[in-house]
Formats: C-alpha cells, structure tokens, sequence
C-alpha cells in the first residue's frame, strides 16, 4: 500500500445537498428535459431524492414528479415527509403509484396508507395482491402507534427442529425470501416463535448444527397492541437488530426491523424538542397558517404566564420608582433563572424520554441539581454582586442582587427537574409543559426575592 497521501481513498460520493445542482435540475424540470433529470438522479439514494423534494416548490415539484414518471419507485415515497408525500402521492399517475407501492415493504404500505385520505386508499390496495391487501387491512384495524402497524410481514421462519443444512437449502431454494433480513426465526408446529439464528452464526455454521444449538440470547417477543415507543426503547435498551410480534395465541404475525424501531425513536425526540420550544409538531413544509396554528397555544399560554410575573413586579412599583436601578437589574435575575431552569429541564425531559430518570433516582437529581443551582448561583453573585457595586456604588445593592441570584438559581434548578417529574407523574407529556411552567416560576421567584429584598433592605 502507498503511503502517499494522495493514493488514499476517500469517500467523496455522499450526498450533500448544498454540492448538489439543483440549478441544473430546475432547468431540466422547465425544459422538460426527462433525461437530464435522470442523469442528475441516478446516481442518489432514494432519501437523497426525498430531499430534493422536500426543498423545492409546489410546482416545481408537481413538475418534477410527472416528469420523473415511472422512473419513481416506492423507496422515495417511504423517505418523504408525511406532508410532502401526501401532495407527491396526488401527483403520480395511478399506474406509477400502483408499481411504485408494489415495491415497497408491508411495513412501509401501512406507514403510506395511515397518511392518506381514504379515497386514496382504493388506489394503493388495488395494486397489492390479493393476501397484501388484506394483510394491510388488518395491520390498519390494529391501534394507531401500536407494533402492529409498525411491523412488517416479510420474514423467514422454519421449524424449531431443523438443522442448518435445512434452513440454507430452504434460502436457495425460495423465491419468496424478504429482500433484506438478519434473523431466521424458529417456530413450533402452532407457529410460536421460540428463538432466532443470526445469518452470521448459520453460515458459519456446519450443515448438521441443529439451529437450537445456535440460538441467541437476546431474543424476545412484542404483542400486537405494545406501544410503538415501549417497542423502540427496548430496541435501543438491549440492543436488538430485529424481534417478532406475536399475536394473543402468541403466534408469529410479523417482524420489527432496527430502521423501524429507530425512525420511532427519532420522531419521539424530535416531537420533544419541538414541543419543548411550543412549536408544535409541524416542518419545514407546513404552510404558513399551520404553521401559525401549531405554535398560537402556547404562545397565549406564554402570555398568560408573563403577565402573572408583571403582576407580582406592579406589587413592587413604589420600590422601582424609588430606585430605578432595580428596573435595570431585573432582566438579568429573570434571564439567569430561565437559562438555569432550561439547563435542569433538558436534562430532565432527556432523562424520562430514556427512562434513565425513574421514581428510584429521582430524589438523587434533584438533590443534585439544586446543589449545582446552588454552587452557580454563589458564583455568579459574587460576580453581580462586584458588577453591582462598580455600576452603581452601593454595597446593599449588590448585596440584594447576589442573594436574589442564589435564590433564583437554586429555584431554577429544583423547578427544572422537579416540574417535569411531577409532570411527568400526573401522566402529562413533560415536554409539552414543563418550558412555561419553569419559566413562570423562575420569573416569580426571581422578581419576588430581587424586590422583596430590595423593598426590606433599601427602602
């Protein structure tokens, strides 16, 4: 091997969607150039292709869609956005939709169908066989988030007593195998599923090997109703590549795959980060007044929360009149204790999303954070208790503003764990809340102990 820099590969052919010509493919949609658009295409991956997708236009991509014709495949409506995927599916002519779903996975037809009005899922059945069609009814009959819509039916399984020379002949010899798997799973003759085999382990195996012998540890099964997210957390939690759903006679009806159980994770830390902030649960894609929508609540929740703060500051009114450098010093009381309060409440909102936080540790964190709020605020109110003597030269002053910091601190960090476990405890989603809660309570407490001492100590 050359040591020659130069001579050493790199991976330069990922997708980048700031590299890629997206002014060349415009020009290839308004020229009505299909083969230009195929040359920019062929080399992506069906996930580059939704990207592209979801960055331009209506109509540019009404025009792209028609123009990408039946070149359009079931992989790229499976990666779109659920918006954006319901205005692609309203595009496509019948015929490529219908050969498009084909391809897809059972798992991924579910996911499609759930997103689409109803009168569009005439389109989609019709163009399954006969027993897809009905397996996708029935995946829908099962509740909404629940492992039965998000499992698929394309699996290997064979008798619990077979060897490996049986099972590898089996492979060879069907042609019905899914396109992509990892277990080969083991059931009864009532088609129970008692284990699985790694690919790994059968091939490296002799043809003799009884596959009970070869079994792995990590197996375990979900119910048809056990919800998306218990699915997913045991996924990460133990580790699994892929695990079977069974039905109340516990036998085999479908698989869960690890790109599943992960998407779930993604769009459950995705919802939390949004709800967090009071966006809502909307895109990039949303319109304007959706968008609008989503986010109106909480800001009216907000508004309601701030002027219950200014209610507790018009208390004080005499006071900041008397001194107005109160007025001047109020902002930063407030802002430390919010950006303290937002600090303990991500990681609270963190610790519940993985169940890390739980009845058995949570007096341990918040015994934690409110020493951290503690330990923070005698910092910083040595240093605002310096900035306050030097702006304004009253050593009571910067007393007062040093105590309120250390009050507010230690408030912050007991409200930003406590609140979302409380929260969380009275079955209400600590993401959705917990922001506005931790941010009225900081704001009261700050100005409250900044005033109420000012009014004590300098008036």
């Amino acid at each position: 091997m050359s040591d020659d820099p130069k001579d050493v590969s790199t991976e330069d052919d990922h997708f980048d969607l700031e590299s890629f010509d997206l002014p060349q493919l415009r020009k290839a949609v308004e020229d009505q150039d299909a083969q230009r658009v195929f040359e920019l295409f062929d080399p992506l991956h069906p996930a580059d292709i939704a990207d592209i997708l979801e960055q331009i236009g209506a109509e540019q991509r009404r025009a792209l869609v028609h123009l990408y014709g039946t070149e359009f495949d079931g992989d790229i409506l499976s990666e779109l956005d659920e918006n954006i995927r319901d205005e692609v599916v309203g595009y496509l002519r019948p015929e490529v939709l219908a050969e498009a779903v084909r391809d897809m996975d059972s798992d991924d037809v579910v996911d499609l169908l759930e997103d689409l009005d109803e009168s569009q899922h005439d389109v989609i059945l019709e163009a399954l066989e006969e027993d897809e069609r009905d397996a996708a009814r029935q995946a829908l009959s099962y509740p909404e988030y629940s492992a039965g819509r998000l499992m698929q039916r394309e699996f290997v399984a064979v008798p619990e007593d077979w060897t490996v020379g049986q099972t590898i002949d089996l492979m060879r010899t069907a042609d019905d195998l899914p396109d992509q798997f990892y277990h080969v799973f083991l059931v009864t003759p009532e088609h129970v599923p008692t284990g699985y085999v790694t690919l790994g382990r059968l091939l490296s195996s002799k043809r003799d090997t009884a596959l009970a012998d070869i079994l792995e540890d990590s197996f375990r099964t979900f119910e048809l109703d056990e919800e998306e997210g218990d699915v997913a957390y045991a996924f990460n939690q133990y580790h699994l590549i892929s695990a079977p759903v069974v039905d109340a006679d516990d036998r085999l009806v479908g698989v869960i795959t690890i790109d599943d159980a992960m998407a779930v994770l993604d769009e459950e830390h995705e919802e939390d980060l949004l709800r967090m902030a009071g966006a809502g649960e909307g895109s990039l894609s949303d319109g304007v007044l959706e968008t609008t929508w989503q986010r109106l609540p909480w800001l009216g929740v907000n508004l309601g929360t701030a002027i219950i703060a200014s209610l507790v500051i018009a208390i004080f009114e005499a006071t900041i009149e008397t001194l107005v450098a109160l007025a001047v010093l109020m902002p930063i009381i407030a802002s430390m204790g919010g950006n303290a309060g937002t600090q303990s409440m991500a990681v609270a909102v963190r610790g519940l999303a993985t169940r890390d936080l739980t009845g058995a540790n949570v007096w341990r964190v918040i015994r934690r954070e409110t020493f951290v709020g503690l330990l923070n605020g005698v910092i910083f109110a040595v240093v605002m208790g310096v900035v306050g003597y030097v702006w304004f030269g009253s050593m009571m002053l910067a007393g007062v503003i040093a105590a309120a910091m250390v009050i507010n601190l230690v408030v912050a960090g007991l409200s930003g764990i406590g609140l979302p476990a409380l929260l969380d405890r009275l079955g209400v989603d600590p993401a959705l809340a917990s922001g506005t809660f931790v941010t009225t309570v900081t704001d009261v407490v700050g100005f409250f102990a900044f005033l109420g001492l000012a009014t004590m100590l300098l008036l």
